[in-house]
């Protein structure tokens, strides 16, 4: 770590993540997939190596959509689910959850499906993924959306395991950071 920054080999790129203080004093490396094409093309294959053999993959909107459209297209799977934290107006017939998300907000929040989306998994062997694995809260959300939409959570594969998450078995993912 130099100057505020850690550097993560994540199977074989190099990415620099900033140091950013959260109000509660906790100190995070913040990943952002957000507008770099590399990365989450370099991630998102990776991703869907440890996913091969699920039916289908979900994800929370909305730093795990591009993740997850990557490792969807490698995977020749024409869709994939989004859990979305606004109700849409095309929503109105899907399924919805409340959680405790994450250590960096630590907000109730909703996780709503689409009707066309809770379809998709009903029956199926399901792949979650997102970008960071930490407290688990989101990760629980997606699992429960699962359930309810009659799904079988199969894998749950991550681009990085913060913290404690890392010794977790229940989870795949590419590398480590530290919480600080």
């Amino acid at each position: 770590m130099e100057n505020n920054v850690l550097v993560v080999d994540i199977k074989g790129y190099k990415a620099e993540l900033p140091i950013l203080p959260l109000p509660s004093g906790i100190k995070i490396a913040f990943f952002n997939l957000h507008g770099n094409q590399e990365l989450t093309e370099h991630c998102g294959k990776e991703i869907a190596k440890l996913l091969s053999d699920c039916d289908v993959l979900v994800t929370a909107e909305s730093k795990g959509l591009q993740l997850t459209h990557v490792a969807a297209r490698e995977l020749n799977m024409h869709y994939y689910a989004v859990a979305r934290k606004s109700k849409k107006l095309y929503m109105q017939d899907g399924i919805e959850i409340t959680i405790k998300s994450s250590i960096t907000t630590g907000a109730i929040q909703k996780l709503y499906l689409s009707k066309h989306d809770t379809e998709l998994l009903k029956g199926k062997k399901v792949g979650i993924v997102d970008d960071v694995v930490s407290t688990g809260a989101s990760l629980e959300g997606l699992e429960e959306l699962v359930q309810k939409a009659g799904g079988t959570v199969y894998k749950k594969a991550f681009v990085l395991a913060e913290g404690d998450a890392a010794y977790r078995k229940d989870v795949l993912y590419l590398a480590t950071i530290p919480l600080m």
